[in-house]
């Protein structure tokens, strides 16, 4: 009698164990198929929102020609257009710094007015509203270097030369009219000569002396 009933319990445990195998196998089986091209190969070769080439275009823009414009009305216009990185520097080479934009108006612009990517960096010439805008190329914008000489400074701004030294530098400014007056805002002071004289033997560190007038005066 106990025989019996472990033969039968084993029949039904294959039995159990075969009904439990069947519906994994033909599970297995559809994906094998849906693997190579039958049902699901759809949704295996279906591309991924965004995936492609790996390459993307950079939007253009058309920026309007804004020279004559103030300067607050040029920036807003150029981010209209899709321009938001935009920029301005002192056309006059003085180095002074756009407080407030409505004071100023736009000489130039980099790059022309036309068709550009909209990453582009726009950077916009600026004078003052009562000032008059450089004739093209009348003005040096560019930084002189320290070598083995003094650099011929005449002409900058005492903020200008400042970048020149750099920041540790040891600078006297003398009033060359005599006045002994102090040049409290840099940028509205020029240079007339300095000592050591440009063209002098000079070495980066040593200390400098930078006689100066406004920049509506005449050098003596």
């Amino acid at each position: 009698m106990s025989g019996q009933w472990w033969q039968t319990r084993a029949v039904l445990s294959r039995a159990t164990l075969a009904a439990v195998a069947l519906p994994a196998a033909v599970a297995l089986a559809l994906t094998g198929c849906g693997a190579s091209g039958g049902i699901g190969s759809k949704a295996a070769g279906r591309s991924t929102p965004g995936q492609g080439s790996g390459t993307h275009e950079t939007a253009a823009g058309t920026l309007p020609n804004l020279v004559g414009k103030g300067l607050q009305f040029a920036q807003d216009t150029a981010q209209a257009a899709g321009f938001k990185h935009l920029t301005s520097h002192d056309a006059l080479g003085r180095g002074r710094a756009q407080i407030l934009d409505r004071d100023w108006q736009v000489c130039d612009q980099s790059p022309a007015a036309g068709s550009h990517p909209v990453t582009t960096r726009v950077d916009f010439g600026v004078v003052h509203l009562d000032e008059t805008c450089p004739a093209a190329g009348a003005v040096d914008a560019t930084v002189p270097t320290i070598g083995a000489t003094m650099p011929n400074l005449t002409g900058r701004s005492v903020k200008v030369a400042r970048s020149v030294f750099g920041d540790n530098a040891s600078i006297t400014l003398h009033d060359a009219t005599g006045k002994e007056r102090v040049a409290i805002v840099e940028s509205n002071w020029k240079i007339c000569s300095t000592s050591p004289a440009a063209g002098r033997p000079y070495s980066l560190g040593n200390p400098v002396t930078l006689n100066i007038v406004k920049f509506e005066e005449a050098c003596p």
